[in-house]
């Protein structure tokens, strides 16, 4: 039986016939637009994963760079002052690839850091990091997210430093934090594959916990009796016993138990390694 130029075999309508009769009638708003993605969804024309991320480009267009910008007071910085030594290690304690370079004061910001570049710095000769560092990006803060990923995109930028209406710097975004918000958290080599258990032992005898690990399930798996009540999850409990948020490698010993942060932003923990006195035995 012959198959025509659609993809359809004889009478049966092939995907694009499909689709096409969904959208024989333009959809008068973003509402009805999304009703016939649903209905696709519905119809297996589309995979959820496929209706999340058409989710989340259209809803890009409504969020501004201010909803989701790290703020001023949590960005991690590198002084144009620094030492070669300084500036590796806020590099090997907060594990970022970029960093903006500030002269003395926050709000003087001159620049952008990429650690990669560092690689190329010779130990022998002095190190001026002024000659390191390249070009900013400034953004107001009302700027829509499709706008600002269509921006780095052509700039090949993946941050952008963003500034209030007085001009005074309000914090950064990068090309991560945008994409995010149309696909989903971006997981990377630090973090547990999505089909993994929340707690997991690590090739090294350590157990990787994740930070939205319920205290419950946590509690049942040491053997613990951390309180529930003010904190749902164990992310939430390691943030109370810091009083702020903690950076990588950062320690901190609750009854018995040393909790080690793996991996986190400035805006969360994600990661925690748990260290547990030997002779407490294993988790079940």
């Amino acid at each position: 039986m012959d198959k025509d130029n659609t993809g359809s075999t004889g009478n049966k309508p092939g995907l694009l016939e499909r689709i096409s009769a969904f959208l024989v009638h333009e959809p008068e708003d973003r509402e009805q637009l999304m009703q016939l993605l649903h209905s696709a969804h519905q119809r297996a024309l589309l995979d959820a994963d496929a209706l999340s991320i058409i989710e989340g480009a259209l809803a890009a267009s409504e969020v501004r760079v201010r909803d989701v910008m790290v703020p001023r007071m949590l960005m991690e910085v590198v002084d144009a002052n620094d030492s070669f030594d300084e500036v590796i290690g806020r590099v090997n304690r907060t594990a970022h690839s970029r960093f903006p370079v500030i002269n003395d004061s926050a709000d003087n910001v001159i620049g952008i850091l990429l650690a990669k570049d560092l690689l190329r710095v010779a130990r022998d000769a002095p190190f001026t990091l002024r000659d390191w560092i390249r070009p900013a990006v400034f953004i107001p803060e009302f700027k829509r997210l499709d706008v600002l990923l269509r921006e780095f995109r052509v700039s090949r930028n993946h941050m952008a430093i963003v500034i209030d209406e007085y001009a005074g710097i309000a914090g950064l975004i990068t090309i991560e934090d945008v994409l995010e918000q149309i696909v989903g958290e971006i997981e990377d080599e630090y973090d547990f594959d999505e089909a993994d258990d929340n707690i997991q032992l690590d090739q090294n005898g350590q157990y990787r916990v994740k930070a939205h690990t319920p205290v419950a399930d946590f509690n049942a798996a040491f053997g613990s009796s951390f309180s529930d009540e003010s904190f749902q999850t164990i992310g939430g409990l390691i943030l109370h016993h810091f009083g702020r948020l903690p950076q990588f490698n950062e320690t901190v010993t609750i009854d018995g138990l040393t909790f080690q942060v793996l991996r986190a932003d400035n805006r969360r923990i994600y990661t925690l390694v748990v260290v547990r006195p030997e002779q407490a035995g294993t988790p079940e």
